[in-house]
């Protein structure tokens, strides 16, 4: 069965300005796949291209080399069965709760009963169905992650992309949002592919975990199985011996590399 997301050799290399004769390489040489009901999270240090393999999956932009697959076939232009979770929400201000989450489906031509009939049903799952006619400004940032979320799920794909979406928030708020997302994945099972720093984050919802270099050529360097029970409570299996020891094991591999990370950083200060 061919993966939901396969990213091929892939790197990515960025012009530093129009006279250099040589780039910035973000990623190198990456190979990762996530398959159809598979919860991938991917961690690394801080600019070591998370977000840049994320964008290359979701098609906003084409790798330098490499091959991106999307069910078994060569993505060309935007990946159009995935839906994107950006750590800032997406939210129009001037549209209500409910507005917003019906936009895509206005976008897509869908009847507009069946429309409002789907954005009520996934402000309910969110539980945000007391508070559907409520303008972004009028939202807690949790209500607003909420409402994104609706947005990126009614639409129903078949591949979430997430990016960081919950750095923002508080820790407790946090909790209730990863989850309302392990819930929702549950019950769906649709692939996904997850970007945090949250070393916990991370193995408190996936299935296996990824690892990143340190950029520039940023690479996998671990991947992990993450063989706790399902269903599970973000905060309860925090702790578990079990946590703890993947969390040692993950831990030993990335700590060196968030140093090198944190190392480049000060050097262009």
């Amino acid at each position: 069965m061919a993966a939901a997301v396969e990213l091929r050799d892939i790197s990515c290399t960025f012009a530093s300005n129009a006279a250099a004769a040589q780039g910035y390489t973000a990623i190198a040489d990456l190979s990762l796949s996530v398959g159809e009901s598979e919860f991938v999270s991917v961690v690394g240090p801080t600019g070591c291209g998370k977000s840049t393999l994320l964008n290359v999956a979701a098609g906003l932009l084409q790798p330098s080399t490499g091959e991106v697959r999307i069910f078994g076939q060569a993505l060309q232009g935007l990946n159009r069965r995935a839906g994107y979770m950006f750590q800032t929400d997406s939210l129009m201000p001037w549209r209500s709760a409910r507005d917003n989450v019906l936009a895509g489906l206005q976008f897509r031509g869908v009847d507009p009963v069946q429309a409002a009939e789907q954005a009520d049903d996934w402000l309910r799952r969110v539980g945000l169905a007391d508070f559907a006619d409520r303008y972004p400004h009028q939202m807690s940032g949790g209500m607003r992650k909420r409402a994104s979320l609706a947005q990126t799920l009614v639409m129903d794909p078949d591949i979430i992309l997430m990016d960081e979406p919950f750095s923002a928030l508080d820790i407790q708020t946090r909790q209730l949002m990863e989850n309302e997302v392990l819930s929702l994945w549950q019950s769906r099972k649709k692939a996904v592919l997850f970007i945090t720093h949250d070393l916990d984050e991370a193995i408190a919802m996936s299935d296996r975990v990824v690892i990143l270099s340190a950029g520039p050529a940023s690479h996998p360097i671990g991947e992990f199985a993450i063989d706790l029970p399902r269903p599970r409570d973000v905060a309860e299996i925090k702790m578990t011996p079990e946590f703890a020891r993947l969390h040692r094991a993950i831990w030993a591999v990335l700590r060196d590399e968030v140093l090198k990370g944190y190392q480049q950083q000060l050097r262009t200060a």
